[in-house]
């Protein structure tokens, strides 16, 4: 049996994470993060250190990608740089798909992951240009 590789395990958590963001599913969101975690974008900085305040934060996202009616998302995996055993930075470009079927550009983040024997977990998300 092949052991999976640090990329796929790393694919199957963004799946995971895009289809709980299209879903809207708050708990599923807030299980990916570990705490405390935060989000850097160029105009603010926000932090959370429970489950509750990731599904806060996300809240108001939901209506967003219903709004925009995007039906799946997919994590394209630009870059990992391990930064330690436990620790990588992981680049992403979000890739949507709306319900007529159409591909929607996504944007690029920074995710700070940390890997733990339950699997990745989200430290800090950054917005990326």
């Amino acid at each position: 049996m092949n052991a999976k590789t640090d990329l796929d395990v790393l694919s199957d958590f963004f799946d995971r994470y895009g289809s709980a963001l299209t879903a809207g599913d708050v708990p599923a969101i807030a299980g990916c993060y570990a705490l405390p975690g935060s989000v850097v974008a160029d105009a603010y900085t926000f932090t959370f250190s429970s489950p509750a305040s990731v599904a806060l934060s996300f809240i108001g996202a939901a209506p967003d990608y219903q709004d925009r009616q995007l039906i799946a998302a997919h994590a394209k995996i630009d870059d990992v740089q391990r930064i330690s055993h436990a620790l990588a930075l992981v680049t992403v470009e979000w890739e949507f798909l709306d319900s007529g079927g159409q591909c929607v550009p996504g944007e690029r983040y920074v995710y700070l992951i940390r890997t733990t024997d339950e699997g990745p977990a989200i430290c800090t998300v950054i917005h990326a240009a």
